[in-house]
């Protein structure tokens, strides 16, 4: 019997995270294993970008949130932080067209400050053309860090002003509604790549609750049937929230 699409999607589609946050890790070792420079783990790291996200779209979730440049990123070679540099202006150029086609909206977080005027303009451009779409929302993290977001929610609610009159539940909501995803849920499941078992400073508050998964798959390697395994890994979970199961027992 031929195999339709359905036979290869998640056990239960009612257990369907609404949005996925994802650690990509691996380009260099990628590249390593096979004697290539790093730069060409990246550009294979941005392939899967392109095949996750059309993966994810087609699943049905709504929102992706990718870890593309960390703050602490900078610290790396000159050189690498060049050709990373470059093939995010490359990516922007290329890839946006295809996103609005696709009703896919792109959105970027993070301290854009430290990058250079074009990509400032680039990420400016890519985000009001794709506003409107609501296939599926893609948001890109660039320099970013989760303690630096919570920092600058922090400094943000402050200077508004008023804290001194909230009690702690209102002043947890207020940071929520200052960091740089404000208005976007909370990720449900967060997967990292290539086999590290650590967060390493993405989404911190956000995260609070999401379903952790940790593949060694590289992220070049990763595409529909890793996102596809990660999926019914997390429809067979039950989400508590620190409470009881729905039967009652511990």
């Amino acid at each position: 019997m031929t195999k339709t699409p359905l036979d290869d999607s998640p056990k239960d589609k009612k257990e369907f995270p609404e949005h996925i946050a994802i650690i990509m890790d691996g380009n260099g070792r990628w590249a390593q294993k096979r004697g290539l420079p790093r730069i060409m783990g990246h550009k294979k790291g941005a392939e899967a970008v392109r095949r996750t996200i059309e993966a994810a779209a087609e699943f049905g979730i709504k929102y992706i949130t990718l870890f593309g440049f960390s703050s602490e990123n900078w610290s790396r070679p000159e050189q690498e932080i060049n050709d990373l540099m470059d093939l995010l202006r490359q990516y922007l150029r290329s890839q946006i067209s295809n996103f609005h086609k696709k009703n896919a909206r792109l959105s970027v977080i993070g301290n854009r400050s430290a990058f250079d005027n074009d990509i400032i303009e680039l990420i400016a451009n890519a985000e009001n053309l794709t506003r409107d779409n609501n296939s599926i929302h893609v948001i890109i993290a660039l320099n970013y860090g989760g303690k630096h977001d919570i920092a600058q929610a922090c400094q943000k609610f402050i200077q508004k002003g008023g804290a001194e009159n909230l009690d702690a539940m209102a002043i947890e909501q207020a940071i929520a509604d200052n960091l740089y995803t404000a208005g976007i849920p909370d990720p449900d499941l967060m997967i990292r790549t290539s086999g590290e078992m650590r967060i390493s400073n993405f989404l911190l508050w956000q995260c609070a609750y999401a379903e952790m998964i940790f593949t060694p798959t590289l992220w070049p390697d990763f595409g529909r049937n890793d996102l596809l395994k990660a999926l019914d890994d997390y429809a067979g979970r039950e989400r508590r929230y620190g409470g009881l199961k729905q039967s009652g027992s511990a």
